[in-house]
């Protein structure tokens, strides 16, 4: 992922740097398990324990050489180690797979815990911003055309609550990664023991796997990526709503436009929806990794490295890029500019064709049929206002009269009251006002 959306934290969980580090921290927690064992000497431990983990310009150097990640990086190690002989020890009874599996399971749930924690965040900020708006009007839209009225904090709710719920998916699929795999080549334990596997689990948070073959099966990691994909996909949600809230014949929300900001290059009136846009582009990426990850479920037996390309690309990016797009949605939502005042606007612009729905049923409650009466009366009314921009009441008081059926005004009135639609939304709101 390029450094224009690498936030600092999670640019650091993927570096290898950071890599080496953890592959250090593996390798030393299963020579103590071996020492504690016996099987190799105790005075080797410490030794390796002190040397610092190499450089990755050191490592690359040797891997132009071996051609192999994991050699170079043991000779770079070793070369740090004093003295050397007790790096003889290192990788005892292991296979490559071991090491990356392990440490990857890691760097997967330190990724996962800053995610979640801008994924409380963004719950938090949607929930405030939908109870804040509880009682804003707006109108509801279907086919992007007006429908009946709603209120702005009813649309925000089910954000907040697809965002909840995709945390809650992201927190499961923590589990799945969080997977140690110790086992020796092709995974049978032949020369290593599973109390090594047990101790380097339980000292890393993890859990040893169910079975391995030689890599860990990638099912686990293929439900993470999708995770992270719906949680991307909710944020693209939320741009997009915005997105049409900004468009100049609506100018229902703004999104936040700080002091110098400029908005176009040629046209210095431009207000444009970049973050909005920048979070739809970003949710591709991220929804891209899936099937990449998901295609390292099937190998060759018990093991082949088809699969390791694509994930040194496809997990860091996805999880750079949906941090990113949390924040910046957190951003969104934090600075977002609702003009209420444009939402009644818009709601009345129809001449009260958003009340047909509520009509149609009164008129069927009066005693009309749905089918032969009610339903053509309100939609010639509603066409003539259509055609007109005549106010539907007076087009179906019009259309009526000449059916000859009488009106009840009165509760027409009572059906036509925008304000209504805010009082069913009550028992969600209190919902709402409890989502953590």
């Amino acid at each position: 992922m390029i450094e224009r959306y690498t936030l600092p934290e999670m640019g650091r969980v993927w570096s290898d740097a950071h890599k080496y580090e953890l592959w250090c921290k593996v390798e030393t927690l299963v020579l103590e398990a071996h020492a504690k064992a016996g099987t190799v000497p105790a005075d080797a431990v410490e030794p390796v324990r002190a040397a610092p983990p190499p450089t990755p310009e050191r490592v690359a150097e040797i891997e132009a050489t071996t051609q192999h990640d994991v050699i170079a990086f043991l000779s770079a190690w070793a070369d740090n180690t004093v003295p050397r002989e007790a790096a003889a020890y290192v990788h005892f009874g292991m296979t490559s797979s071991d090491l990356l599996d392990t440490a990857l399971a890691v760097q997967l749930t330190e990724a996962t815990d800053l995610l979640l924690d801008k994924a409380d965040a963004l719950v938090a900020a949607l929930r405030d911003h939908a109870l804040e708006h509880r009682a804003t009007l707006r109108v509801g839209r279907t086919h992007g055309i007006h429908g009946e009225p709603d209120v702005w904090g009813h649309r925000v709710a089910d954000f907040a609550f697809a965002a909840a719920r995709s945390r809650d998916r992201l927190r499961r699929s923590r589990e799945a990664v969080a997977v140690c795999a110790i086992s020796g080549a092709v995974g049978t334990y032949s020369n290593i023991d599973p109390e090594v596997e047990r101790y380097v689990a339980a000292e890393l948070g993890l859990k040893p796997a169910d079975v391995s073959t030689q890599v860990v099966i990638r099912d686990g990691i293929s439900e993470w990526a999708s995770a992270l994909a719906i949680m991307a996909t909710v944020c693209e949600a939320i741009a997009l709503e915005v997105r049409h809230g900004q468009r100049t014949e609506v100018r229902e929300l703004w999104e936040p436009f700080g002091r110098g900001q400029k908005g176009s290059s040629a046209m210095p009136h431009k207000k444009n929806p970049i973050m909005s846009e920048r979070l739809a582009g970003m949710a591709r990426i991220v929804r891209a990794q899936v099937t990449p990850v998901m295609e390292g479920i099937p190998l060759w037996h018990e093991r082949d490295i088809s699969h390791s390309s694509t994930e040194r690309i496809a997990l860091p990016d996805a999880s750079i890029a949906l941090d990113y797009m949390l924040r910046l949605t957190h951003r969104l939502v934090s600075g977002l500019v609702v003009d209420g005042d444009r939402m009644r606007a818009n709601l009345e612009s129809t001449g009260g064709l958003i009340y047909t729905s509520a009509v149609l049923l009164e008129l069927v409650n009066a005693g009309m049929s749905r089918d032969d009466e009610a339903y053509p009366l309100v939609q010639k009314a509603a066409m003539e206002t259509w055609d007109t921009g005549v106010p539907f009441r007076e087009t179906l008081r019009r259309r009526a009269a000449e059916a000859g059926h009488a009106l009840d005004e009165a509760r027409l009135d009572e059906v036509c009251r925008p304000e209504r639609y805010v009082e069913r939304l009550d028992a969600m709101f209190g919902r709402l006002a409890s989502l953590r």
